[in-house]
């Protein structure tokens, strides 16, 4: 039988989680955005609660998740894989599929060589213990996603972090350093909250100023930005000034795992000593297809990117012309700021309502004070699914206090 609040001890390792009470707090009031089941989908539109909604907070960046073809390809090799490979890829679990997926995607991105990983998390955590040591520093920009976060964490290397896209900084870091030291700059390519594209010609200047290696995670910029969409880094034409370039297939290729591409020895070294990739089971078959496909559509298809920065332009032109404050986007990520966490959830609930869901993020993801929704759009969303998500945003922003009907902001922070 459980124990009573009242019965658990202070010292007990369970006190923290009998004292976390905010869910249900939020949960009473009828705003809790989390965890929401989705009944049925075909990617711009999802059945959550009986009703249909509008989604604008998918990373489904490319629609590809409900592709005919896409699902045609994961079909077709159950028949002859089966589900699972029941074991690693270091011992049984290596498909000729995994192979072929890996000399493809180091082509796209013209690297030498690629290594998967079972999730995008444990592509970025696994590699980056596996890469620094405790001889080595690690400089890691404040906004990383949390698997870069964890990677450091995990590894015996020095961290030292600075603060978001602050070069300035970085490079003082840098003249800090041990010069004996090994040393690898870390860095989102696209930050996932703000929709920003990492100063990657400036990282590179720094990196060879200082002997250092960049690692770019560009899980929301390949398949979205660049050339051919091939990420953060051909935004600049620096693909070949980039070291290690991690990407995932939960977004842009409608599947899931991650992978890594390098020069070769430095993914066989990854190969071969990260636990990560040697100690989990590979990814499935219809995984690896998924991908293999959705990379062919990518690459025949070009018109997915050109109508997904078309309709990032016009998302994020459109509510900051509300009043809306949308930080600095130049993705299809275009937050749209708050304010307050109860503030975050109420807008959440009125978008909801309205028929648009969103993704509500408050801190620790952002600062306190910032609290945002998040939102994200797909190569097939239509115009009209575009109108009717911008005819919610207005609606609920004028009534909930956060614009006037001037497309000025009324929050007290702007």
């Amino acid at each position: 039988m459980a124990e009573s609040n009242s019965d658990v001890k202070t010292n007990d390792i369970f006190s923290k989680a009998y004292d976390f009470t905010k869910a249900d707090e939020i949960k009473e009031k009828g705003l809790y955005p989390y965890f929401k089941p989705l009944q049925a989908t075909d990617g711009t539109t999802v059945q959550i609660d009986g009703r249909e909604v509008i989604m604008a907070g998918s990373n489904n960046y490319l629609g590809l998740t409900n592709d005919p073809r896409v699902i045609e390809a994961a079909r077709e090799v159950i028949k002859t894989y089966g589900t699972g490979c029941t074991g690693s890829r270091y011992l049984n679990g290596t498909l000729d599929l995994h192979l072929e997926l890996e000399e493809k995607l180091a082509e796209f991105m013209r690297k030498d060589a690629c290594v998967l990983f079972s999730t995008g998390y444990q592509t970025n955590e696994g590699s980056i213990q596996t890469i620094a040591g405790r001889r080595d520093v690690i400089f890691s920009d404040k906004d990383n996603h949390a698997c870069i976060v964890s990677g450091t964490l995990v590894s015996n290397a020095k961290t030292m972090r600075y603060q978001h896209n602050d070069l300035e900084q970085l490079e003082k870091l840098l003249q800090r350093a041990d010069r004996e030291a090994g040393k690898i700059i870390v860095s989102d390519g696209v930050f996932s909250m703000s929709g920003t594209i990492a100063k990657v010609d400036e990282l590179v200047k720094l990196k060879n100023e200082h002997d250092a290696r960049l690692y770019l995670d560009d899980a929301h910029a390949i398949g979205v930005v660049g050339e051919g969409g091939r990420g953060s880094a051909s935004t600049y034409g620096l693909m070949d000034e980039v070291d290690l370039i991690s990407g995932t297939f939960s977004k842009s290729f409608a599947s899931l795992g991650g992978f890594l591409v390098g020069d070769y020895e430095v993914i066989e070294y990854i190969r071969h000593n990260s636990p990560a990739h040697i100690f989990s089971a590979s990814m499935p078959p219809a995984n690896v297809a998924t991908v293999l496909k959705a990379l062919e559509i990518l690459q025949e298809e070009t018109w997915r990117l050109d109508r997904l920065e078309e309709i990032s332009d016009y998302m994020r032109n459109s509510l900051r012309d509300m009043g809306f404050n949308v930080w600095s986007s130049q993705t299809p990520i275009i937050p749209v700021v708050i304010g307050e966490m109860i503030d975050c959830f109420e807008f959440w609930k009125g978008l909801f309502e309205a028929g648009v869901y969103v993704n509500a993020v408050v801190p620790p993801g952002v600062p306190r004070g910032q609290s945002l929704v998040r939102t994200s759009y797909m190569a097939t969303h239509t115009d009209d699914h575009l109108n009717r998500i911008l005819e919610a945003f207005r609606k609920v922003g004028i009534e909930q206090g956060i614009i006037d009907q001037n497309g000025h902001s009324l929050l007290e922070n702007e």
